[in-house]
């Protein structure tokens, strides 16, 4: 069995309110990842790593999973650890998520599902193509760093449960933090089949990229409905 571990546990500092409760087109931001791997039929368990308070405010009522909610932690890597806790004991692989990347699409998440299927690790990802500068202290301009082999990543994340309880055990003993699952099974020593996420999938950090995603989601019912 897939499960999906949706880390929404965040208290949206940059934001300045709760981005993942923020209003898009005509649902939060969370209530978006949540029905896109609901509507993916390899995933048979959604976990929500957030507070009482933010779940309660969710309409879980069409989905067609039930819907698991457990506490976040102190750091991220707490907070997906108390996913991994709450995993029915059936379950292989796990896709881990940001819940502020609301635009991902369930073929997205299959591609990502299929390649830790077969790797043992998975993560969605884009090639850098922007011309990339190192600043200074002050800002100002101090050297260029070359783009080849440089790649953005992004969620879900998707692993062999097996695999990524170990990568964990290994952090936590050896007193680390990390910022995402990837840099954990690096840790490990494990490699992870990097996959070219061919959809938008922005992270919701600041007020202008709902803008953005308002947007992105309006050409995409657009391109799916097009005038006659």
């Amino acid at each position: 069995m897939t499960t999906a571990i949706i880390v929404a546990s965040g208290s949206s500092r940059r934001m300045g309110f709760d981005k993942l409760m923020a209003p898009l087109a005509g649902k939060p931001v969370l209530a978006h990842s949540l029905a896109a791997f609901d509507r993916c039929q390899e995933v048979g368990q959604i976990i929500v790593v957030t507070d009482e308070a933010r779940f309660n405010s969710l309409d879980l009522s069409g989905l067609r999973n039930h819907v698991l909610r457990v506490d976040g932690g102190k750091e991220r890597q707490d907070s997906v650890a108390n996913g991994l806790a709450a995993l029915s004991p059936d379950c292989d692989i796990v896709a881990i998520h940001d819940g502020a990347r609301p635009l991902i699409s369930t073929e997205s998440i299959l591609l990502a599902l299929d390649a830790a299927a077969v790797h043992g690790s998975s993560a969605l990802a884009h090639p850098i193509t922007e011309t990339l500068k190192r600043a200074d202290g002050d800002d100002f301009v101090k050297d260029s760093v070359s783009r080849e082999d440089l790649w953005a990543m992004e969620t879900p994340q998707c692993f062999r449960v097996r695999l990524l309880r170990a990568a964990y055990q290994e952090v936590a003993k050896d007193g680390l933090h990390v910022t995402d699952e990837v840099s954990a099974l690096q840790h490990l020593g494990h490699a992870i089949k990097l996959v070219s996420n061919p959809s938008p999938n922005p992270k919701v950090t600041f007020p202008s990229d709902l803008i953005l995603a308002e947007q992105l989601l309006a050409a995409a019912a657009l391109s799916s409905h097009p005038a006659k």
